[in-house]
């Protein structure tokens, strides 16, 4: 059983490959490197929810596979749910994770420890080749803090602190952040569908 998670991300398939071997699910997961190219469509949703849809769409239609996309990003509730949509760009569209975290960071400098509360949002849409699709929204709540601690996890994870935690997610192992991510929860909700699906046979 085979799908594709379309994305060159190394770090998010490698984060989703960990959360279905876990869930003993049987599916191969292919990225975009195992597949043919194909021009990507552009990211011009204002929403996660759209956004993970135009790419799982595109996969699919191009690959002829069941085709996962997420959207993600951190949400920050003193900038009204800001970076959002623009969390991978928040800095400008060839900024690093590091420019978009320090960016952020020096924004809230003078932003007090209780109002800093923000989410790691994650919309993960499922697409078959038939054109049927789904959506599932997932969100790990939390805060920032104010300095960058651990070398774990990718973009905002070295500042971000999920409620129930004392560390950062880039201080959290792999399989502890897994268990309470965004995207740990919208990734095992969706596999759990498309291995009910493939188990009745749908192609």
């Amino acid at each position: 059983m085979k799908v594709v998670l379309a994305t060159h991300n190394a770090k998010k398939l490698a984060e989703l490959r960990r959360i279905v071997d876990a869930a003993g699910a049987g599916l191969e997961v292919l990225g975009l490197d195992d597949v043919e190219p194909y021009p990507e469509p552009a990211e011009t949703e204002w929403t996660f929810e759209g956004n993970a849809l135009l790419k799982a769409r595109e996969c699919a239609r191009r690959t002829g596979l069941p085709a996962l996309a997420d959207d993600s990003g951190l949400a920050v509730d003193a900038f009204n749910g800001m970076p959002g949509v623009r969390s991978a760009r928040w800095a400008g569209p060839t900024a690093s994770d590091a420019d978009n975290l320090d960016l952020l960071l020096r924004q809230l400098d003078d932003v007090d420890d209780p109002h800093r509360a923000a989410r790691f949002v994650c919309a993960m849409a499922l697409v078959w080749p038939d054109g049927t699709e789904e959506v599932l929204v997932r969100d790990m709540p939390g805060r920032l803090g104010r300095e960058k601690r651990g070398a774990n996890g990718f973009g905002y994870d070295p500042a971000f602190i999920a409620d129930g935690q004392t560390r950062t997610n880039g201080e959290l192992t792999p399989d502890e952040k897994d268990a309470i991510s965004h995207r740990g929860k919208a990734v095992r909700a969706m596999v759990e569908r498309v291995v009910s699906e493939l188990g009745e046979g749908r192609p």
